[in-house]
């Protein structure tokens, strides 16, 4: 997440919460989508928008009760409940991680289709550009700048013509070519499995304190980009598809939005909408690095993580937390496949957003309806998507239940095990 040296401003503020979600959303979950919801598709991506739409209300009420970021730990920790707040900030440390996992994923497939190259060099790819933003973000250069604002609308640029290009040609069938007749039921389904896409907008409130007038500024930055995201996606769902078919969508699933690119513009499109997914997914990778990096600094210092994680380099970054964290990433896109890492990854946000929403609706912050709504669908989508999993990827939903057991029970027993208190130097 960006920090300057000046304070966000609401064109800022929309950017970073718009590139949160767009950078590497769209580009890695619209063949998983169409897998599922067939023609539906697009409603799949309204329906996880308005769930996202009420977690991130839920999300800026609370940040301005209580006058600070730092999202779910932070929210929890006022009301005293360390051991909770420890717990679901290990979930959500866990989302953060299958996120830039499918980032990196969908980084190395869309250069290993524009090179040709497209057994090895995707996952050798993957490795590469995490290891590239672990050591930007080690040198203390991994926070972004106005580069990242001109990023964002680049993307919006390019997202918005290929999906415009597609709906220009109108043709309704192709939503659904080559797959089988699907109905509302399995939108529902499709929308808890690509929540991931929605999640970056929460990365902005662990630097509420970076933005100006944050009590203003947050909530009408990050509520409308919501509304404009969800315009996009479902623009972009019916666009592409459009464009080339819902089959060849499934087909390409990684790369659906580079062939539909070279469908619309030749090779310039391919081109185009490669780098436009390069510039995504690599912005996406250096904020949520960064960001999760210091999320997990945080809970280190608070005694809920291995004090060693709390550890910092003379630049100032919590370099252990960067290592540890980028690396397991690069090691789920090396050995991933990108249904498990997207739905994985969807889980423990929908988890994690409907506790917050809960907690919001317990505590009267902000209008119950809203919150209620909110932590109502979350658990309603998170309870549709184990049942998906046990249907279709019993491996992928064993993995995480597995770290979701190791997060609740096993985490009491390790920190009694392991140093807690946060080092007095801050580096060697």
């Amino acid at each position: 997440m960006a920090k300057t040296q000046s304070k966000l401003g609401f064109n800022g503020t929309w950017s970073m919460a718009v590139g949160g979600m767009v950078g590497g959303g769209i580009f890695s979950t619209l063949g998983v989508v169409i897998e599922i919801a067939g023609a539906w598709a697009w409603f799949s991506f309204a329906v996880a928008g308005l769930i996202a739409l009420s977690a991130g209300y839920s999300y800026v009420k609370l940040a301005g009760h209580y006058g600070e970021g730092g999202g779910a730990f932070t929210f929890l920790r006022e009301i005293n409940a360390e051991g909770f707040a420890g717990s679901l900030s290990w979930v959500l440390i866990i989302g953060y991680v299958l996120t830039n996992a499918v980032y990196a994923y969908t980084f190395g497939q869309y250069l290993g289709h524009v090179a040709g190259l497209e057994t090895w060099f995707p996952r050798v790819t993957a490795i590469a550009i995490m290891g590239v933003f672990v050591v930007l973000n080690l040198r203390g250069v991994g926070e972004a700048g106005a580069v990242e604002v001109f990023l964002v609308w680049f993307k919006l640029i390019v997202l918005v013509g290929l999906a415009g290009w597609g709906m220009a040609q109108w043709n309704p069938p192709m939503l659904s070519r080559g797959m089988p007749e699907s109905g509302v039921g399995a939108a529902l389904f499709g929308a808890a499995s690509v929540f991931m896409a929605y999640e970056g907008f929460q990365l902005l409130t662990y630097d509420y304190e970076d933005i100006a007038r944050p009590d203003k500024t947050l909530p009408r930055a990050v509520l409308s980009a919501i509304i404009v995201v969800i315009m996009v996606y479902v623009m972009v769902a019916i666009g592409v598809a459009m464009l080339i078919g819902a089959e060849q969508v499934v087909k390409h699933k990684e790369v659906s939005l580079a062939i539909a690119g070279q469908q619309a513009a030749g090779t310039f499109g391919l081109i185009l909408v490669t780098i436009g997914a390069a510039f995504s997914t690599g912005s996406a990778i250096n904020s949520t690095l960064f960001a999760t990096a210091r999320l997990a600094h945080e809970v280190a210092a608070d005694g809920e993580l291995p004090a060693s994680l709390d550890h910092k380099n003379r630049a100032g970054i919590p370099d252990r937390a960067v290592i540890g964290l980028g690396g397991l990433a690069a090691a789920l896109a090396a050995l991933g496949a990108l249904n498990s890492l997207v739905e994985a990854a969807s889980l423990a946000f929908l988890f994690t957003f409907s506790i917050v929403c809960g907690f919001a609706f317990w505590q009267r912050i902000g209008r119950r309806s809203v919150t209620g709504f909110g932590s109502l669908t979350g658990m309603a989508a998170s309870i549709a998507l184990v049942i998906r999993l046990i249907r279709t990827d019993l491996m992928a939903l064993l993995f995480l239940l597995a770290l979701v057991i190791v997060a609740v029970f096993g985490r009491p027993i390790l920190l009694r095990h392991v140093k807690t208190e946060a080092p007095d130097a801050e580096g060697d």
